[in-house]
């Protein structure tokens, strides 16, 4: 199996994880605003609070006092230490703070240095406290007041009653596993958290929202104990950007067993699945399969067959040079059901980033998407009589033929002087745009650089475009 296209996101420095400090013993060291701020936040959990300062400020006091914490007025040493579950270093002073750090290593245990991230172990995150649910969100000490914002958002979006969901979903667990197959249960638990049950637990209604969720399982566990046959979804991923996926193909992915991806979907989108999804590449490239198309089919087939709901992830829209006409129709002879979930094709984005109006009033009113692998270089391709009359033609797969096209556009009384655009790689971080005219399209079309996907636009409307073109010199734009 391949992998997707490599995402171009920073690595994490730091590992998120959550520690177990119920009843286990968690030590503060220090006595001002530093430590009363450590002593609310830990107050939020089932620790035990010790606190270490030999001089209390009033906040601090107020603080200890309210969250039922130890305080032991002296400087600790290694012992005190040992059986901690995690020290924080909250004293103010840099050398203190060094001090207590030296003692937590001697222990074994890790520590927080407040404001000091090259002495810690672990950084202390903005937490929306939902329990039993909780969301962390981290800067990696870099920019803590960014993560208080964000931390702001997330408490506005989630209602205060979340944890009391959380809560029935646990009490509901062992039930769902008894009556609910596997793949069945998933979507269950999906409909639980965002349908009627949730409405009303979050209105404060939990008697009626379990009622509710006791009923849906029932009715689960009929389906899944009738359903033999799973579901395919052809999905499109839009052209590269993750952020131009729908939502309901985000949602598919959250629900798919099954992933069926090609070479052009980027790591960062097929990442949008459930981890534990089976992934299966089937990439295409000009003369190298991963899989046949008849392959492809048979996949689609077998895993729908076991039972399993399939995503079958294509580049673009599937409706668009993606075969997906060959899949339909293998999954109807095979009787297995299936949706399409449109995407945003390559010739759309391209000309969106490019501020090309593929269609103009007075200038074009018709838009052809073509493709290179149709054009013959002993004839004129078939949209060639439209771009003559004034059309926008976008055309995908096609700079390796994009010499003899221009040449017999321009031969058969297409000017010279339209304007062309090449554009690689649409909506990605590295994407390209070069622009001219027609009689200069075999010049962009061979430039060395271009090794990526490319769309073709051809007409008058790439002179209306943020590339510029007219009968100027060739030109280029890279983002």
């Amino acid at each position: 199996m391949a992998p997707a296209t490599r995402s171009a996101h920073r690595k994490l420095g730091t590992f998120p994880a959550f520690h177990r400090v119920e009843g286990r013993k968690v030590v503060i060291v220090g006595g001002g605003d530093e430590a009363a701020a450590k002593i609310r936040l830990l107050a939020e959990t089932s620790a035990a609070l010790v606190v270490f300062a030999s001089d209390l400020e009033p906040e601090a006091r107020r603080d200890l006092d309210a969250a039922g914490a130890t305080l032991q007025a002296r400087f600790p040493v290694v012992a005190d230490l040992a059986d901690a579950a995690l020290v924080f270093a909250a004293t103010g002073d840099l050398d203190a703070d060094r001090a207590v750090r030296d003692l937590a290593k001697a222990a074994g245990v890790p520590i927080n240095v407040v404001d000091r991230p090259d002495l810690c172990d672990f950084f202390t995150p903005a937490l929306v406290n939902r329990a039993p649910l909780s969301i962390a969100i981290s800067t990696e000490g870099a920019a803590p007041v960014l993560a208080r914002h964000v931390r702001a958002r997330i408490e506005a979006m989630f209602a205060p009653r979340l944890g009391d969901l959380a809560d029935l979903a646990e009490r509901l667990r062992a039930q769902v596993a008894a009556k609910i197959g596997k793949g069945e249960a998933r979507r269950f638990w999906a409909h639980f958290f965002t349908g009627p049950t949730a409405a009303k637990v979050l209105a404060g209604q939990i008697e009626e929202g379990e009622i509710d969720a006791v009923a849906a399982i029932d009715r689960a566990a009929e389906t899944s104990r009738v359903a033999s046959v799973g579901h395919v979804s052809l999905v499109g991923a839009g052209p590269g950007a993750e952020d131009l996926l729908t939502l309901r193909a985000q949602r598919l992915l959250q629900e798919a067993d099954v992933i069926v991806y090609d070479k052009l979907v980027p790591e960062a989108i097929v990442a949008m699945g459930r981890r534990d999804a089976l992934r299966i590449y089937v990439g295409k490239a000009k003369g190298a399969h991963a899989a046949s198309q008849d392959e492809i089919n048979a996949i689609l087939v077998r895993e729908a067959q076991d039972g399993r709901r399939v995503v079958r992830l294509k580049s673009g829209d599937p409706l668009i040079f993606g075969r997906a006409g060959e899949e339909m129709a293998t999954l109807r002879a095979a009787g297995v059901p299936f949706d399409i979930v449109p995407g945003i094709t390559a010739a759309i984005a391209a000309a969106a980033e490019n501020e090309i109006p593929l269609t103009l009033r007075d200038v074009a009113s018709t838009l052809v998407v073509a493709t290179g692998h149709d054009m013959r270089g002993d004839t004129l391709p078939d949209w060639a009589g439209l771009a003559l009359s004034g059309a926008t033609v976008a055309v995908y797969m096609g700079r390796s033929v994009a010499t003899k096209v221009a040449g017999r556009l321009i031969d058969n009384g297409l000017a010279p002087s339209t304007p062309v655009a090449v554009i690689e790689n649409a909506s990605r971080a590295d994407r390209r745009a070069f622009a001219g005219r027609l009689d200069e399209l075999a010049e962009i079309a061979d430039r060395p650089e271009l090794d990526g996907p490319v769309v073709i636009i051809v007409g008058r409307v790439v002179a209306e475009s943020a590339l510029g073109v007219s009968p100027l010199p060739l030109m280029a734009m890279a983002a």
